[in-house]
């Protein structure tokens, strides 16, 4: 860090399925300790203005019954005021990690003389091409699912999403735009649904096994651990609305505009298709 004048803390686990006994080792001590032990370091030289953090959307709700409960509670969809408070060790750990690193940071900022400003960004789910196909990635886990036939009966889920180029960019303004400082800013380009998704990329990728209906909501919950998730999940996110407000990002942040859900998910796909992660069907046109 020496000599610089910003720094960007991008790294964290993002794991969604953990061992009940694992969380604290695999998601929250890395997640807290290393976000605290970056604002530590950064305090430490004289150089640093400005640390930008990437926080989660998973700080700020579980899911779409926390959107949905938040509506009817303030009037307002979820935004940048909001905290998960749904998120425990046994459900959704993942979230409980993003929450408690980022409410970590705040405290140091408050508690701490610091010689630089925190801001924090929280996109929703990263989707958008990357400079290479990584397998290991939940994104292209989850854009392989959508091509490979994996998903084509799918639940009613509804997604917020973001391209991965806005969130650059969303981070870049929060590092050097003046007056952007002390803020959290949701990343978030479209709020959808599995279902929609894939009549998108059918548009110009008609020939793939895409998601094309919709599972009904009491089938899934009752074979829900038979398919890895607990009906606590099922209950809450299947057949509800997941919908985040991007207003403050897109005045603040100088955002503009998001990327269109169509060009997020055709340029990733045709990655995917190209580096043959997901396996090339013959057109029948």
């Amino acid at each position: 860090m020496k000599g610089c004048s910003v720094v960007f803390h991008l790294a964290a686990p993002f794991i969604t399925v953990v061992p009940k006994d694992k969380v604290q080792e695999v998601l929250l001590d890395p997640s807290i300790k290393g976000a605290l032990n970056v604002l530590e370091s950064a305090n430490a030289e004289s150089s640093i203005k400005r640390v930008v953090m990437t926080s989660s959307i998973a700080a700020i709700v579980t899911d779409g019954t926390d959107c949905e409960e938040a509506l009817k509670r303030t009037g307002k969809m979820c935004n940048e005021e909001t905290w998960n408070e749904s998120a425990t060790e046994t459900f959704s750990p993942y979230a409980l990690s993003k929450t408690m690193a980022e409410k970590a940071a705040w405290a140091f900022m408050k508690e701490n003389d610091c010689s630089y400003e925190l801001a924090v960004c929280n996109p929703s789910f990263v989707l958008g091409p990357g400079v290479k196909v990584f397998e290991g990635s939940e994104s292209y886990a989850f854009m392989k699912k959508m091509g490979d036939g994996t998903y084509k009966k799918t639940p009613d889920i509804s997604m917020a999403v973001v391209d991965v180029r806005d969130v650059a960019r969303g981070h870049m303004a929060a590092g050097f735009l003046p007056s952007v400082t002390g803020e959290r800013y949701i990343l978030n380009g479209a709020n959808t649904n599995i279902l929609d998704m894939g009549k998108v990329i059918f548009e110009a990728y008609p020939d793939y096994p895409l998601p094309s209906s919709r599972i009904p909501k009491w089938l899934i919950y009752c074979i829900a651990p038979l398919l890895g998730q607990t009906r606590q999940y099922v209950s809450r996110s299947v057949g509800t609305n997941k919908d985040l407000d991007n207003a403050k990002s897109l005045r603040k942040l100088e955002l503009g505009e998001y990327t269109p859900l169509a060009k997020t998910l055709n340029d990733m796909f045709k990655q995917c298709v190209d580096n043959g992660f997901i396996p090339f069907v013959e057109s029948k046109h």
